[in-house]
């Protein structure tokens, strides 16, 4: 697998990239309610995350301030899980695959992770 080591920039960046569509796109459901029949209420806690995830969504997918707008969105997911899929319940609620915070969790950690390292190859942040 050693041969695979030399994409290892190439590889993050499309990580990057890929997490900040996807992350980008979970705002556009909340904010236009693109494929979707639930709009939360402007200016309520749901429509304020659709807001962070198409801003640091955007800005992570084509690296521009992509250590703080992956730090936020890092944070905004920690958020989501704890508050709305563990809900501070005791027992079984806390695993992810019981209360279907998998994709929280997965998001907190690799914003976490790009928040760390930063935009990389194919973006806009000045090196």
């Amino acid at each position: 697998m050693h041969q695979l080591a030399k994409y290892t920039d190439q590889a993050y960046a499309l990580l990057r990239i890929v997490t900040g569509l996807m992350f980008e796109f979970h705002g556009v459901q909340k904010l236009f309610g693109v494929l979707t029949d639930f709009q939360p209420a402007i200016g309520s806690q749901l429509w304020i995350g659709g807001v962070i995830e198409l801003g640091c969504g955007v800005l992570v997918m084509v690296g521009l301030q992509t250590r703080w707008a992956a730090f936020i969105a890092s944070g905004e997911m920690a958020v989501a899980y704890f508050q709305f899929h563990w809900k501070f319940q005791l027992g079984t609620q806390f695993f992810p695959t019981i209360n279907k915070g998998e994709l929280a969790v997965l998001y907190c950690f690799v914003f976490l992770f790009i928040a760390c390292r930063g935009g990389g190859i194919w973006c806009l942040d000045k090196k």
